[in-house]
C-alpha cells in the first residue's frame, strides 16, 4: 500500500502531465492556418487559465501557511 506521499507523486504526476497536454492543445488553436478568432477571444482563454494557475498556487499556499511559524532575525545587521 502506498502512502499519503506516494499517492500525491503518483497522481501530481499524472494529473500534471495530462494539464500540460491539454494545454498545449489549446495553444494548437493559435495556428491562424486551421482557426479564425480574436483578441478578445484569446484573452478570455489566457484569463481563465490563468485565473486557475492563481486558484491553483493559492490552495498550496494555504497548506504552507498553516504550518507552525518560526520567526527568526535576519543575521545580517542589514536592514530590508
Amino acid at each position: 500500500m502506498g502512502g499519503k506521499a506516494e499517492n500525491f507523486n503518483r497522481l501530481a504526476e499524472k494529473r500534471v502531465t495530462e494539464s500540460i497536454k491539454k494545454i498545449r492543445l489549446v495553444g494548437n488553436l493559435a495556428n491562424k492556418n486551421n482557426y479564425e478568432y480574436n483578441e478578445k477571444q484569446v484573452k478570455q482563454i489566457i484569463n481563465a487559465l490563468e485565473n486557475e494557475i492563481r486558484i491553483l498556487k493559492n490552495k498550496f499556499k494555504e497548506e504552507e501557511e498553516s504550518r507552525e511559524i518560526i520567526f527568526k532575525f535576519n543575521e545580517k545587521n542589514e536592514e530590508e
